[in-house]
Order: structure tokens, then C-alpha cells, then sequence
């Protein structure tokens, strides 16, 4: 029988929480990072509905005593770097899935150092007296109902699932705990009257397919069945390809919309290719309709490409081609950019000069050598003086970018 050795280590209301520690006047206070947009919420906020992604002015509505307060990104990565650490000191099996959270399997360990709720327990200790922090795990025989059992146990708790009583746990909690259960799949699920675990477990996997799409539904329904065979894997992979995304919301299909948008994932993607020596032949982009459904197209290139110009216009001519094949999509909710096929960025090799048509694109002429020359003094300067010290007059003029591609990167997962 397997036994729950798996843990789940999942700090509190982050961001928040590392601006009460900052500050000490802001504990037991309503606060929010962020200003146009909430970033991220106290539990003090997150009471009177507060919640991360909505407009500054709506949580004001809800709750008016709330203070919003400036991103401190490099404290999040050092106390969050400190934090994981901690899980370090039980086993070398640690996977780190974002900056606040990460899984540790301890079942090696449970000779020396006791037994996983025991390790459990002097990890919250530990990270609540040497970093500041409140954390909570969830401790069970699988990764996913692990994470679950995180999230139950939280604010500042712990939560174990004992082997041969998983199915018991998951029945009455509600279906939007599960990994990939978002706001619409939810209403999707509520529309057949399935509201909890238990009741997705008794749902039939091809109703959830249909509903949810295959990939979707499929993993889903083995989840509810408490099927996941994932292991904890502690070797990061080789990065195979970098991206970036960007939810929309529900925004027009036009070219004034996803144009300046195109052009700040490309700014993302590209300045992180380039800051790893990198380029990339595969170009890819995702965009997601309204209702959720997403298409994808790609182009390998004969060339790779690290320029942000490039990878822009190669993006939009992608995007332009998907939506012309979706003539009756008249609205997208997010867009994403990929590079793949990736290769050490080595000296360029030079082209003739033959008045190409492309010849802004292909980085081996002088148009496309002159964009990557552009890039790397924006990365120089960017370099000494932050991010939004320089950038792409579209992106700037256009709309403005209500989250900080500080916290974009925090939040992102390292592909």
C-alpha cells in the first residue's frame, strides 16, 4: 500500500504576506500589491471578496478600508528562495512548481527523520521562525491530492490524507480544487449538476470529454478517481522551448488588440532567449476564443531568431492565419508565444544583400542584423536600469500593461 509520504508546501497569500513582514504596520490589515489591477490580496482582503486579477476600483467597492501597496519582486524571490530551502533540509527530492510552492517526496527519509507528518510540522515551524512566513502542506500519497489537501488546510495549516481514505476526502469538496478547474469549467460542470469531486467521480470520462475536451476531461475524470501516477521529480529538464501568455479577458479580434500584444510576449519571450545565449527556429502561437476553445500555429524558420521585431511579426502573421481560418470567432481571450527548437546563439552568419522580401526577417542580413544589434543595447540598458526603463513605443503608447512583467516572471514557470 502506498503510504502518504508526498508533500505539498504552499506559502500564504504570498505577495501579501511578504509585504506585512516588510512592513509591520500592514499585519491584520486589508491590503492588496497592485493598483490598477490586484496582484495579490491579504486574507484580511480576501474576506471582503477581494481576489487577484480584479480591477482596483471593484475591490475598492467591496471593501474601502483596503490599502493597496507597491511589488517588493526581489524580497518575493529571496524569501521564497529561503522558504523552499527549508524542504531541502528533508530530502533532495524537491520540485519547485512556482516561486511559492513546491512538492517534497520524504518517503527516503522517514527512517531518519520520522514520519512525514512529524517532517511536515518542523517545516512550517521552521519556515514560520526563519523566514516570517506562514505556509501550509498538505501530506498524501499522490502529488494531486497533496495539492488539495494545501489548499484545504489553508490559512497556515496542515492537512494529512491517510492511505485507503482519499476517496472520502475528495467526495465533498468542491470540484473547482482540482488542477484545471477554472471559472468556466466550473459553470460548465454546475450546468450538469456536478458540483463536487465525488460527483465528477461518478460522471462518465467521455461526458466530462465532451464537455471539457479530451485532454481535458480525461485528466480530469482519473483525477477525481484519485489516478495520478506523477512522481516528484527534483532534475530540472532542459529547457526546450520558452513562452509567454497573456489572458485577454474577452477582447475584439482586431489587429489594435492583438498587435500590441503580440509585441510585449515577443519582448518577454525574446529578451529571455537572448539573456540565455539563446535562439530558437520554431515559432508557435496559441490563441483561445472566447469560449475556450484554442487553436495553435507554427513555422519553422530556416534561420534561428532571438530578435524581438522578428518574432513579433512572425507572431501576428501566425495569428492573422488562425484567425482567418475562425472567420465566425469574433473575440479572444488570451494569445501566447512559444519558441522552440533551440540552439546556442553563435555568431550570425552573414547574407548577401539581395533585396529579399523577408529581409528584415532573416537575422543573417543587415535589416535583420541591425534588429538584434537594437534588442541587445534595450537588454544593456534594462540591464543597469529595470525593465520599464526602455521599451517598444507600441507596447508603451498602447495599452497600458496592468501587471508588472516583474511579477509576470515571478509567477511564470521556468519552461
Amino acid at each position: 500500500m502506498a503510504i502518504a509520504a508526498i508533500l505539498h508546501a504552499d506559502l500564504d497569500a504570498f505577495y501579501a504576506s511578504v509585504e506585512q513582514l516588510l512592513d509591520p504596520s500592514l499585519r491584520g490589515r486589508a491590503i492588496a500589491v497592485g493598483g490598477g489591477v490586484v496582484l495579490a490580496a491579504s486574507y484580511e482582503a480576501k474576506a471582503f471578496g477581494v481576489r487577484s486579477g480584479m480591477p482596483g476600483r471593484r475591490a475598492r467597492e467591496l471593501c474601502p478600508h483596503l490599502r493597496f501597496v507597491g511589488g517588493h519582486f526581489d524580497e518575493y524571490k529571496r524569501l521564497g528562495d529561503a522558504a523552499i530551502d527549508v524542504l531541502g533540509d528533508f530530502t533532495p527530492l524537491v520540485e519547485r512548481i512556482s516561486i511559492d510552492e513546491a512538492f517534497a517526496d520524504v518517503a527516503g527519509s522517514i527512517n531518519l527523520l520520522g514520519s512525514p507528518e512529524d517532517m511536515a510540522k518542523t517545516i512550517r515551524k521552521r519556515v514560520r521562525t526563519e523566514v516570517g512566513l506562514p505556509i501550509s502542506l498538505g501530506v498524501a500519497p499522490t502529488k494531486h491530492l497533496a495539492k488539495i489537501a494545501s489548499q484545504v488546510a489553508k490559512p497556515d495549516g496542515l492537512i494529512v490524507v491517510h492511505p485507503g481514505t482519499e476517496r472520502d476526502f475528495l467526495r465533498d469538496l468542491p470540484v473547482e480544487l482540482m488542477w484545471g478547474v477554472g471559472l468556466v469549467a466550473r459553470a460548465r460542470l454546475a450546468d450538469m449538476g456536478v458540483f463536487t469531486i465525488g460527483q465528477m467521480a461518478q460522471t462518465p470520462g467521455r461526458s466530462l470529454e465532451r464537455l471539457l475536451g479530451r485532454a481535458a476531461g480525461g485528466k480530469l475524470a482519473a483525477l477525481a478517481l484519485n489516478r495520478d501516477p506523477r512522481e516528484v521529480v527534483a532534475a530540472r529538464r532542459r529547457a526546450r522551448s520558452v513562452g509567454a501568455q497573456s489572458a485577454l479577458g474577452r477582447r475584439p479580434a482586431v489587429v489594435e488588440v492583438f498587435r500590441p500584444t503580440l509585441r510585449h510576449l515577443a519582448d518577454r519571450v525574446a529578451s529571455r532567449l537572448r539573456a540565455k545565449s539563446k535562439a530558437g527556429r520554431t515559432v508557435t502561437v496559441r490563441v483561445r476564443f472566447a469560449d475556450l476553445r484554442a487553436v495553435t500555429r507554427s513555422i519553422t524558420l530556416p534561420q534561428a531568431i532571438s530578435a524581438t521585431a522578428i518574432l513579433a511579426e512572425i507572431a501576428e502573421d501566425l495569428v492573422r492565419a488562425a484567425l482567418a481560418d475562425h472567420p465566425h470567432e469574433a473575440a479572444i481571450s488570451l494569445l501566447a508565444i512559444s519558441v522552440s527548437h533551440l540552439e546556442q546563439n553563435m555568431a550570425l552568419q552573414l547574407e548577401l544583400a539581395l533585396q529579399l522580401d523577408d529581409e528584415k526577417r532573416r537575422p543573417g542580413t543587415g535589416k535583420g542584423a541591425t534588429r538584434w544589434v537594437v534588442d541587445r543595447a534595450m537588454d544593456a540598458v534594462r540591464d543597469r536600469f529595470g525593465r520599464e526603463a526602455i521599451g517598444y513605443g507600441s507596447v508603451v503608447l498602447g495599452d497600458r500593461r496592468t501587471v508588472p512583467d516583474a511579477f509576470r516572471e515571478l509567477a511564470e514557470k521556468e519552461p
